[in-house]
């Protein structure tokens, strides 16, 4: 899927959060695979806490400060 010289790709980088790309993307992991998504935009996990890699499910919301109190 290549990109096109038109316009560039926009990212959107969040503190704490996934990355937001406009989409369609693809995704290459460590490993070489290669995930594709179609969407207009996606979020792409940062925290590796996701249960569906590469893409965000929100599971950085559920971290705990040292404290124990919520984040």
């Amino acid at each position: 899927m290549p990109n096109t010289p038109e316009r560039p790709r926009r990212v959107r980088v969040q503190r704490d959060g996934p990355l937001l790309v406009e989409g369609p993307v693809e995704v290459v992991g460590e490993d070489g695979e290669v995930t594709v998504s179609r969407r207009f935009a996606v979020a792409v996990c940062t925290c590796r806490r996701t249960r569906t890699p590469p893409w965000c499910d929100t599971s950085h919301r559920r971290r705990r400060k040292r404290d124990g109190t919520p984040s």
